[in-house]
């Protein structure tokens, strides 16, 4: 009978979660849900001098955020519950005191400065520290004011990773490490491995980190009597330049940060997926449907994924411009200037629909689209910026603009009939549209870029357009 595929992601609430923690989960999530399987939430809180306020309910939000929902966990329950570390000492000291009972633990009788001298005096004799080589010789039971460490048994290991391959170790990879610290809280190394086998954990999906430490978990679980779950080792993320693991400063931004940005969550899936998985083809864009049915651990690769913010921009893009113009308005209602709502909502879609196409993420919507809400404010530095139009000089600036204003007030004000008008202008003026247009343009917007002019012009009004106009000319002159 073939094991029930059960997933966990198992984050410490000290502080938000970065990329490669919500690649964890989503791999875990992935493998679970393209496998009819379960996919659990665990918080391991055990190192409570790092706990940060508020990070459990940020690590819920996350997950809800981008869609992915577990079938256990803190806020839901579960059979297997509690699902915080700090709810669940009794448990880690009952199978402790089994390993205490079998000779298998004992309290740590040294003091931080006596292990410190015992680690120059290895460095000294030029060899590895090893805490076991000073493990004394009559272990006595369990003083719970005091750390527990594991007696380990030094042996090699050949073990298989679900992506790394067939992987082994010396008996040198194996010491005595603590189990319950002097707080009475259990370490990660020791905490996790009880846990994931009383939840039923039939993947473990984690980072290359834990590749060195997997030797010391194989001989607790033996100790333990533990059959292991299976290891599914994930490439690391490495910064846009290749050469270190991605950090704050190659815009690893809190997963919340890029959601408020109007990053969607199918792009997210999409991107975050694309780090460290591939499913052969070429194709770049999936829906999230789409990556649960492809989605298989074989195609999580070996090597290490590269963070590429342009990728992921490009993505979102894709994802903007292929939503109905009723899903983009209902997504971009908070990201609309304020003004935004003095005007009706076909206009507001309107908007929407002429700046869409050039929407990277949502919150770009505000400064893409405030001229069609309120008046813009004169901005000639505009001007001096285009070397163009600022050695046309201002009397051929107001010439050109008030020839424009004499042709849009003779348009009947339909969108062919603009188009008509304004390129017969270019005829008339033997202007370029790269000075023509761009002089209308920033006489009506105040800005360097803007959707199709024409469009633009059409939607702002020919009494609005022309006002905006005439402030400019009237500027011009007095200036």
């Amino acid at each position: 009978m073939e094991t029930k595929i059960r997933t966990r992601f198992a984050p410490s609430p000290t502080g938000f979660i970065h990329l490669g923690g919500i690649r964890t989960a989503l791999f875990g999530w992935l493998l679970a849900k393209s496998q009819n399987g379960q996919f659990i939430l665990r918080i391991e809180d055990t190192d409570q001098g790092r706990k940060v306020t508020g990070s459990i309910e940020h690590i819920l939000l996350s997950l809800r955020s981008l869609g992915l929902e577990y079938d256990e966990g803190p806020d839901i329950g579960g059979q297997y519950g509690p699902y915080i570390s700090s709810q669940r000492l009794a448990i880690y000291n009952q199978w402790a005191q089994k390993l205490v009972d079998k000779g298998l633990a004992y309290s740590d009788p040294y003091s931080k400065t006596e292990v410190e001298e015992f680690r120059l005096l290895a460095k000294a004799q030029k060899k590895p520290f090893l805490f076991r080589d000073y493990r004394p010789k009559l272990l006595s039971g369990w003083d719970k004011t005091k750390a527990l460490r594991f007696k380990s048994n030094p042996k090699k290991y050949t073990w298989e990773d679900q992506i790394m391959g067939r992987l082994s170790a010396g008996d040198e990879s194996i010491d005595d490490f603590i189990l319950i610290k002097s707080d009475g809280f259990p370490t990660y190394n020791f905490g996790h491995i009880i846990d994931d086998y009383l939840m039923k954990i039939s993947h473990i999906i984690r980072g290359q980190e834990f590749i060195a430490s997997t030797p010391k978990y194989l001989n607790l679980y033996e100790a333990l009597e533990i059959t292991p779950p299976k290891f599914v080792t994930v490439p690391p993320i490495l910064g846009p330049d290749g050469k270190k693991k991605l950090s704050k400063r190659d815009n690893a931004k809190d997963i919340l940060e890029y959601l408020n940005e109007g990053f969607l969550e199918e792009s997210l899936i999409n991107f975050i997926s694309s780090l460290g998985w591939n499913d052969g083809s070429t194709q770049e864009i999936y829906s999230i449907e789409e990556i649960i049915q492809k989605f298989k651990l074989k195609d999580i690769q070996k090597s290490p994924a590269r963070f590429d913010q342009q990728k992921l921009i490009w993505i979102n893009g894709h994802f903007i411009r292929s939503l109905k113009i009723d899903e983009l308005y209902k997504l971009s209602i908070k990201y609309l200037p304020k003004e935004a709502s003095q005007f009706d909502i076909n206009y507001q879609k309107n908007v929407l629909g002429l700046v869409q196409d050039r929407l990277k993420y949502l919150s770009e919507i505000d400064s893409l689209t405030s001229y069609f809400f309120k008046r813009p404010n004169i901005n000639y530095q505009l001007i001096k910026d285009n070397k163009i139009l600022f050695n046309l000089g201002k009397n051929k600036l107001i010439s050109l603009l008030e020839k424009s204003i004499q042709e849009l007030e003779k348009s009947v004000f339909s969108l062919e009939d603009i188009t008509k008008k304004l390129n017969n202008l270019l005829i008339e003026t033997n202007q370029k549209p790269v000075v023509l247009f761009s002089l209308i343009r920033i006489a009506i917007t105040q800005s360097p870029f803007s959707p199709g002019l024409f469009d633009t012009i059409y939607l702002l009004s020919k009494s609005e357009t022309i006002l905006r106009i005439n402030n400019f000319i009237e500027y011009l002159k007095n200036n």
